[in-house]
């Protein structure tokens, strides 16, 4: 883990990782708490920073000035009593790893915004387990939380420049110079030394199954590509929840039979195991900020084909084959070839490792300090 210089030298910085880990924070978000705070904390020469952790990860950052609270996201105890808890600490400065900042906060703070799907994804009953009613008002109060973290932060780090257009546009009376793009960088998962998970050939896809990830529309693209890719089945590998649970009883699940196959909470050790027996990576999803799992296959060496919205062909570049989303004989036709056309995939092969040259969390962690002494300034 690489050193940088320039951390803030009598200054007090507060980092809410709550977060911490991808089993804790929920995947992606998770993982960018611990990879940051981690680093921050390696650099840490005098003492700068603080970091706030749930019980089950006190643990965490041995060393570090730690404040464990049992105080969970998304909840009236973050809007009441969180605050209270760091406005007592008299940091120079908090950040934020997500827009669930308290709105009555009185202490400066930066805030990370990973996407605005909360906006840009629009929300029905229908995506939601909720009764219509409670949903709406969750989702009217989660609005009014991101527009505030938005507005009244001092500084807005965003993961993609796709992010940052959207907040640009979202937001118009936010100046562009108030948001800096910081990529996120690229975990090295476990050496895959275990068992088959899956009958192969197949093809992967990683990720929950909230309704903006598209996986229906996954289902019914391999259904019409399955008589072009004889004995290939399709692994889905994410969190069970209540929407996972929906799309495995849905008519487009049960259409596949065996061809489809289901790894439920799958750890970093089985996600090494499924990307190392993967003939090829499917990402269908209508709206990322970011987009990780695909650049996890890439660095296992396989092929990715993967839909062409949001964020994904920037932080993809030319390493990908690209399709529309909502264009399911496309999406069949982007897996056909990902199987069928060697030349493809060697040259997706090739790319995809001069890809994830360009994500780092050492550096991503060295862009992070400089916005606190930046906004500090």
């Amino acid at each position: 883990m690489a050193r940088f210089s320039g951390i803030l030298s009598h200054m007090k910085i507060g980092f809410d990782a709550r977060m911490f880990g991808p089993a804790t924070g929920g995947g992606g978000l998770g993982r960018y708490v611990e990879q940051i705070a981690s680093r921050l904390h390696a650099a840490d020469q005098e003492g700068s920073y603080a970091f706030f952790l749930k019980p089950e990860h006190a643990d965490a950052l041995p060393g570090a000035r730690r404040f464990v609270t049992d105080i969970h996201w998304y909840g009236w105890k973050e809007q009441v009593l969180l605050p209270r808890l760091l406005d007592q600490g008299e940091f120079d400065l908090l950040h934020f790893p997500h827009w669930n900042v308290p709105l009555f906060l009185k202490t400066p703070f930066v805030v990370t915004v990973h996407d605005l799907i909360l906006l840009d994804e629009p929300a029905s009953s229908k995506a939601s387990t909720r009764h219509p009613i409670m949903f709406w008002l969750k989702y009217a109060a989660f609005r009014l939380v991101l527009s505030h973290a938005v507005r009244a932060s001092r500084h807005i780090i965003a993961v993609s420049e796709h992010t940052k257009q959207a907040i640009l546009r979202r937001f118009p009376e936010v100046p562009a110079s108030k948001i800096t793009v910081i990529l996120e960088g690229l975990s090295p998962l476990p050496a895959a030394d275990g068992p088959a998970l899956a009958p192969r050939p197949y093809l992967l896809s990683v990720g929950n199954a909230y309704p903006h990830k598209n996986l229906d529309g996954l289902l019914r693209a391999f259904r019409l590509a399955a008589q072009a890719l004889p004995g290939t089945h399709l692994v889905l590998a994410g969190r069970t929840d209540a929407f996972r649970r929906r799309l495995q009883a849905s008519p487009e699940a049960l259409a596949l039979g065996e061809r489809l196959v289901w790894v439920d909470d799958p750890t970093d050790a089985q996600l090494s195991t499924l990307y190392r027996d993967a003939t090829g990576y499917v990402f269908p999803s209508r709206l990322e900020g970011f987009g990780l799992p695909p650049l996890e296959a890439m660095a296992a060496g396989v092929p990715v084909a993967s839909s062409n919205a949001g964020s994904l062909p920037e932080v993809l570049g030319n390493a990908a084959v690209f399709f529309d989303p909502n264009d399911e004989r496309a999406m069949a036709t982007a897996m056909e070839a990902l199987v069928n056309d060697q030349s493809l995939r060697t040259t997706l092969i090739a790319r995809g490792q001069e890809n994830l040259r360009r994500f780092s969390w050492d550096r991503a962690a060295a862009q992070t300090a400089e916005v606190y002494r930046n906004t500090l300034r």
